[in-house]
């Protein structure tokens, strides 16, 4: 698989989906290093925003604005341009609006959308990271436009029947567990790429 990185688009760089599963203990490590070779390539110039896609209003939704919040407790990240929290939420109802906003506010942004899905049960709890946009909505049959260069899952439930009522009767413990190791390794992953890059030409903004 391949994504574009760089303003002019010249230069095709390969990424290996990664998916992994939340409890190992070397997944933190990994996943922020995979997230970290990533956003090391981008032009310092090039804002990274982050989009959080879910609803507080379901359990096994709630995995992205868990992690948006997570994320928006760090105040040290100026690399950092942050959509979607438990207080503002980013869902089915916002999502067009948001991306245009996003569109409008940022000259070629590099966005990473971060969101729960439904697998096979032997992937319930797996972390995934892959290119290109994420399908929001796909699995309860909502038409939302796709967003993200990378996208970044979490596999909270079992797919294939039911998928509403399956996401409402999610474990809050696997959600919250999840979100947690996704927003630690995203901060690293930021963290250690800004300290890389100690002239980027971004600053922290929370929306």
């Amino acid at each position: 698989m391949k994504f574009q990185i760089g303003f002019d688009g010249m230069k095709d760089t390969e990424l290996t989906p990664l998916k992994i599963k939340h409890t190992d203990a070397d997944t933190p490590f990994l996943l922020s290093k995979h997230l970290q070779s990533i956003f090391s390539k981008l032009p310092t110039y090039q804002p990274i925003v982050v989009i959080c896609v879910g609803t507080d209003r379901s359990t096994g939704d709630s995995l992205g604005p868990l992690v948006g919040s997570h994320l928006n407790r760090t105040t040290n990240l100026r690399n950092l341009h942050l959509f979607g929290t438990l207080d503002e939420p980013v869902h089915a109802m916002n999502l067009s609006e948001t991306v245009d906003k996003i569109q409008r506010q940022f000259d070629n942004p590099f966005i990473v959308a971060v969101d729960a899905c439904l697998g096979q049960v032997s992937s319930v709890g797996c972390i995934q990271v892959a290119d290109g946009p994420l399908k929001p909505g796909a699995g309860v049959n909502k038409d939302l436009p796709p967003v993200g260069n990378i996208h970044v899952t979490g596999i909270v439930n079992v797919g294939g029947f039911m998928e509403y009522f399956v996401l409402q009767n999610t474990r809050l413990s696997l959600v919250m567990n999840m979100a947690n190791v996704i927003g630690d390794a995203l901060h690293s992953a930021l963290r250690r790429t800004q300290a890389y890059v100690p002239s980027a030409k971004t600053a922290l903004q929370i929306d």
